[in-house]
Order: C-alpha cells, then sequence, then structure tokens
C-alpha cells in the first residue's frame, strides 16, 4: 500500500470513529428526550456507549457522568458471561442494578441490547440512567444491607425480541413508589439502544461495513498508543497523597500511592480506611472508574475514552477497605467517597506536573433525597393538612477547585459532570418549594487563582408542612483544600432555618413551619491570595463572590464602596 492510499485509509477511519461517537451521543440524547426521571431528563445523570463482541467499549457518548461511563466500560463483560452473543437475537433487551456489576448502587439501572446488521451481530449498545426510585429505604446512608437499599435486579432479559417481558414490568411497578416513572425510564433506555442501533446500521450502509471489528481495532491501537506516549512524558517515580472524608460513624482516610512507569499508571489504595456499617462504601469498578478519571483529565484528557485508552490505569484495592465493599454491604451513597477519589488522585499527580493539576473542589454533589407525605406525617394529625406523597432528588454543587490560570468553577459539578436541576423542574413534579438558591459569598478559597464559590439553598414544602431529607452531605468537617499557598474553600453546612444543625448524613425529619438550609462547599484556591491582580479582587466584589472585608483581609486589596480598587492603601496593605 503506497503512503498515499495509506493515509487515506488512516482519514477514512478517524471520520468513521468520529461518526461513531456521533451515533453514541444521539442515543445519549433520545434517553434524555425520553427519559421520564428528572435526575435523567434534567441533570444528565447518565451514559451511552458501543461495545465490541467482546465487551470492549469502542466509544461513549459526550453527555454523561465518569462514574456510568467507566463502570459500564466493565458492565458489558459481565452479560456477556451471563447471555453469550450467540443467544442474542434481534430485538432483546438485557438490564440489572446489580452495583457489583453494574456502576456501584441500586438506584442505576443498566441495559444492554445487540446490535445487528444484515443479519449478523456486530456489536452490543449499553446505557445507565439514574432513577429516582428503587423501592427499599431509598437512597440515603440509612441501610446496614444492599438488601435493604431497594430492589436487587440480577441481569435479565427486559424485552425478548421486542417483547416487553410482563412477569419482569410486574415485579418492577411492584416494588417502586413511582411505579410510573420507573417503567417509563427503563423503556427510555431500551428505546435509544434502539436508535443507536439504527444509526449505526445507516453508517454501516454508507461506509459499505461488513463488521466493526476492523474500525475497533483501529480505535484500541491508536488510544492505546497515544495514552502511553503522554504517559511516557512523566517524571517517573512514587507519589504519595491522601485526603479525608466526614464518613458516617468516624472520619474515612482515603489513601493512594501512585506510581508512573514508562507505559502504565498504578495506584495502590493501601492505608485507607476500612468498611463502614452504613452505605457509604464503594465498589471497586466504581473506585476504579472515578481514580481513572481523574488520573486521565491530567494526563491524556483529550484522548477518547475507550476500553484500550482506560487500560494503562491500573488500580490495587486491598481488601476490606472503604473502596472495595463486597457483597452484601450497603452502597447506596458511594458517590459520597468515590467523588473524592480525582482529587486523591490530582494530589498525586500534582507532584508530578503541578502545571496541570487544579486545587480540590466540592467533589460530592449535594443531592438530597426528599420525601413526604403519608409515609412521614402519618394520616392522624388533627386538623393540620398532609402534602401528597412524594419523592424526589435534587442535583446540586459547591465550587470547584481554582486552576493554575483560572478561577474555580461556581457551584459546578466536578467530578460527576451532571448538570445543575433547574427549581422549576424540581417545583413542577413535586409539592416542593425552594425559596432560595443563590451563591454565597467568601466560600471560594482565596488564591493567585480563586476557587469557585459554593451555594445556598433553603427548602420546604408548599404550606411549610414536615418533610424527610435523607441527608448524603459531605466536606463539611473536611474542607476543599488548597494548592501552592492558596486557603481552603468554605466548609458545608446542613441546618434548619430555625438555627438547629442537623447531621450530614441520614434520614431526618424538617418539621411543620421550618425549611432546611443547605450550604454548599466553595472550592480552594491556588498560589499566594497576595499574587492576585487586585483589579480582579474588586471585579469579584463587585459580583458579590468576595466581601470587602475579605479582599482587605486575605487578598490586600483596599476595595472602596464604589467598587474601585483603592491604588494607594492597597500598595500599603501589600507592603
Amino acid at each position: 500500500m503506497s503512503h498515499e492510499t495509506n493515509a487515506l485509509a488512516q482519514i477514512h477511519r478517524q471520520i468513521m470513529w468520529n461518526r461513531l461517537i456521533a451515533v453514541v451521543e444521539e442515543q445519549a440524547q433520545i434517553m434524555i428526550r425520553t427519559a421520564f426521571s428528572t435526575t435523567v431528563r434534567e441533570a444528565g445523570d447518565l451514559s451511552a456507549g458501543i461495545f465490541d463482541l467482546k465487551g470492549r467499549m469502542m466509544a461513549q457518548a459526550v453527555t454523561g457522568t465518569p462514574g456510568h461511563v467507566n463502570s459500564m466500560a466493565e458492565s458489558v463483560g459481565h452479560f456477556l458471561q451471563k447471555f453469550p452473543v450467540e443467544t442474542m437475537q434481534p430485538g432483546d433487551h438485557y438490564i440489572t442494578n446489580d452495583p457489583w456489576l453494574g456502576t456501584g448502587h441500586l438506584h442505576d439501572l443498566t441495559v444492554v441490547t445487540p446490535a445487528f446488521h444484515r443479519g449478523a451481530m456486530v456489536g452490543l449498545f449499553a446505557n445507565t440512567a439514574h432513577v429516582i426510585d428503587i423501592g427499599g429505604l431509598g437512597m440515603g446512608p440509612e441501610a446496614r444491607s444492599v438488601f435493604e437499599e431497594g430492589m436487587y435486579i440480577p441481569i435479565v432479559k427486559c424485552f425478548d425480541q421486542g417483547q416487553p417481558n410482563e412477569t419482569f414490568f410486574d415485579f418492577m411497578r411492584a416494588g417502586s413508589r413511582l411505579p410510573v416513572e420507573l417503567e417509563g425510564d427503563i423503556y427510555s433506555l431500551c428505546a435509544c439502544n434502539d436508535a443507536g442501533v439504527r444509526r449505526l446500521q445507516e453508517m454501516m450502509d454508507e461506509f459499505e461495513m461488513d463488521d466493526l471489528e476492523a474500525l475497533a481495532n483501529f480505535i484500541f491501537e491508536s488510544s492505546y498508543r497515544a495514552t502511553v506516549a503522554e504517559i511516557a512524558k512523566l517524571p517517573a517515580g512514587t507519589y504519595s497523597n491522601d485526603i479525608y472524608s466526614d464518613g458516617y460513624e468516624e472520619p474515612v482516610r482515603l489513601a493512594a500511592a501512585m506510581t508512573v512507569r514508562p507505559d502504565a499508571i498504578e495506584v495502590d489504595f493501601a492505608g485507607t480506611s476500612g468498611l463502614s456499617s452504613r452505605g457509604i462504601n464503594v465498589p471497586a469498578a466504581y473506585c476504579r472508574a472515578y481514580s481513572c478519571f481523574g488520573i486521565k483529565c491530567v494526563v491524556a484528557p483529550d484522548i477518547p475514552n475507550n476500553w484500550a485508552s482506560l487500560s494503562p490505569f491500573r488500580m490495587k484495592i486491598p481488601e476490606g477497605c472503604i473502596l472495595n465493599a463486597p457483597r452484601p454491604y450497603p452502597v447506596s451513597v458511594r458517590h459520597v467517597i468515590g467523588h473524592l477519589l480525582p482529587d486523591l488522585m490530582m494530589g498525586c499527580l500534582h507532584q508530578a506536573v503541578p502545571e496541570r493539576v487544579t486545587a480540590e473542589g466540592a467533589s460530592a454533589l449535594w443531592n438530597p433525597p426528599m420525601r413526604g407525605g403519608s409515609g412521614i406525617s402519618g394520616q392522624a394529625r388533627g386538623n393540620k393538612p398532609v402534602i401528597s406523597d412524594f419523592e424526589i432528588i435534587t442535583f446540586n454543587s459547591g465550587g470547584t477547585g481554582a486552576r493554575p490560570t483560572a478561577d474555580g468553577l461556581n457551584a459546578t459539578a466536578f467530578p460527576s459532570g451532571v448538570r445543575t436541576m433547574p427549581v422549576e423542574a424540581t417545583e413542577n413534579v413535586a409539592p416542593v418549594v425552594i425559596w432560595r438558591k443563590e451563591l454565597k459569598p467568601d466560600s471560594g478559597g482565596a488564591g493567585r487563582t480563586r476557587g469557585g464559590v459554593g451555594q445556598i439553598m433553603e427548602f420546604a414544602t408548599k404550606g411549610d408542612l414536615e418533610f424527610a431529607v435523607n441527608a448524603s452531605f459531605d466536606r463539611i468537617a473536611h474542607a476543599p483544600r488548597g494548592r501552592e499557598g492558596g486557603l481552603n474553600g468554605a466548609n458545608g453546612r446542613v441546618a434548619l432555618k430555625g438555627g438547629t444543625i442537623l447531621r450530614t448524613k441520614g434520614l431526618q425529619v424538617i418539621p411543620d413551619g421550618d425549611r432546611l438550609i443547605l450550604e454548599l462547599p466553595g472550592g480552594a484556591g491556588m498560589g499566594n491570595p497576595t499574587a492576585r491582580e487586585p483589579a480582579l479582587v474588586a471585579r469579584d466584589v463587585r459580583d458579590g463572590l468576595v466581601s470587602a472585608d475579605n479582599a482587605r483581609a486575605l487578598y490586600k486589596v483596599a476595595v472602596g464602596a464604589d467598587g474601585v480598587v483603592d491604588a494607594a492603601e492597597t500598595a500599603r496593605l501589600r507592603a
């Protein structure tokens, strides 16, 4: 083959690769448009991807969360062990929410669908989505076993050659507080995979492809080679870091020793705290998912995510630690710990390539499941009304850590990447009123680049009647830490409007006439605050992100009532 012909073939394969990514992105967007749960259609808490016949992820949708995507990358192999390729038929759909075969807790449903072209099976589509209710105690840390956390769905066939498994759907409807939403979400997951199959068939006809094998090999070889090349640029060595979560019974230490080799990065989690009796434990696949994501953000952010680009990142997770929970330990809010893992990885990588790494951020989502009605208040309430039964989850975020050359992002989800749910979407589906949602001044850690600020939210029900929150919050006792002289971000806080401080985790009732106040953490700062440009400090004061008092005390910048820097006073403060 001539050089020109080979170059043209490479370009042709790259076009097909880009087209494949577009196919799975459409797959994800169809899920968002058809989902019943607000967690999917408003927050985008999902993943979608295409796999080869060996269960290796070829491409993922841009839309989605790392915890879902990278856990799902392991899931399809488990499906194939139970249902081999040769047993699959067009129109089949397979499903599970097994935390150890899927994405780490029962609230995530994973659906796998075979793709056929001209009568032959050519690949598999998979997706994952977070559903609001799967029965049991609901999403929260209170359970002492996974069997208390909700319905446990093994890998089963939910559609057989296009026909729904009615026995399966009977169980689903009977076991959920939100049967319509749950059934609708399952149909949505299957529909988006069907759409992916159709788009793949069109693509294969257009490019005159009989199978995906050659394209898969090109994707995997290119991705692996590019990732290893990026790893080789790092200074070899072993870098250690630890980080603390508030935990449940006691604080949790996450420890990592990262070894950079010429062709791989290995992480050993020895020294990490042991298992919890409550649902903050993390299955190993979820640990690998967010650890790989944290590494990839720094080392190879521009290389598409797939089986091969993830393979050079290897994890050693000791048995008995909180990051390697075995069955049947409770794992419902595994994200509280899991979302800290990218900051743990970046703390290691900061010692190798400090110019690429951010300061620590709020990390874990603050997504309080709220419940009200007869299940909380009962019926015997004298003359007091009872609100209609409801179950809702809202996704909210604190600030991200400062970047080396830019401020952190305000009230933005990292590492999960989910969107903030609009107030109106929540209030439209439940008798909930969000009275306040505003950025929290002075919550971003001071630094040469400032941490992103958190937010303050105030929740109640219509009529201020009692309801319950299943708290799973973090970064309250252990604030995000700054780097290179940057200051920590603000701690979070959970309280009633009446002043009572609430526990950071567990089911708690907000009484009649009171409201739930959430103060989300801010991201940490990067670099010495006195190195920040005075004009940027003044802008932050004018924008309400930094108070004039903190501008003076922390940044040594005097900002007048008109929002303008007092140059003479600032020079005196910084002298």
